[in-house]
């Protein structure tokens, strides 16, 4: 007998679509030109502080918000290939595509704070390294944004994939539930820890945003 519970808790959604946002707003800002280079910054720094709260939820939050609910083992891909995967939450090839995104994401989002093109626009922290290290960094944070296109893109198409064989992975990150013949509702993530990743989401982008750095 299957039940609905609660598997994606509420600061993970918040988590998640405000990052759709914040990502979105930082691929559409960086192609509108050189006087959209601020607002582009600004998504990076949000981009920052949903990231560290991220990680912090996933030693903080609820049950299958943790990474260590879900890490894709080799062992966790090849059952789950075999068809002998059972359980909720990410199943392993959805866990690798989280863990990659949430690392490109994570580079993109670090080395662009270090990262200048020399005319409209400077990371915050651009100050703090030498111009032999900005110039790296914005390399490669231009460089990768093809992956980032890359790896969105292959999200999309997974999120599709399910959908024509009658798998629905957006109503679960809207509401939270999903059903399962599991009955125990996760544990964990409560009013505390939230506060907790929070504060540490919000010094994080006090540091990214390089105020306290000398003029």
């Amino acid at each position: 007998m299957s039940v609905r519970i609660t598997v994606w808790d509420l600061p993970l959604r918040l988590f998640h679509w405000l990052l759709v946002l914040a990502v979105t707003g930082a691929l559409v800002t960086i192609n509108l030109g050189d006087s959209w280079m601020e607002w582009h910054g600004r998504f990076g720094l949000a981009v920052v502080g949903l990231i560290v709260f991220r990680l912090a939820w996933g030693v903080l939050g609820s049950t299958h918000s943790r990474f260590a609910s879900f890490f894709p083992s080799p062992a966790a891909i090849a059952r789950y290939c075999r068809g002998q995967w059972r359980g909720v939450g990410h199943n392993p090839l959805g866990a690798l595509s989280v863990y990659a995104l949430l690392g490109l994401f994570t580079f993109q989002a670090f080395s662009g704070l270090f990262a200048s093109d020399e005319i409209a626009f400077s990371g915050p922290l651009s100050q703090a390294v030498s111009y032999n290290a900005v110039n790296t960094l914005s390399r490669w944070h231009r460089q990768t944004e093809l992956w980032l296109y890359l790896l969105i893109g292959l999200h999309l198409l997974a999120i599709i994939a399910y959908r024509l064989r009658g798998r629905q992975l957006l109503g679960p990150m809207l509401h939270g539930k999903v059903e399962t013949t599991e009955a125990t509702e996760p544990r964990g993530g409560g009013a505390g820890a939230f506060t907790v990743a929070l504060i540490v989401a919000l010094a994080a982008v006090w540091l990214a945003n390089g105020g306290w750095l000398q003029p």
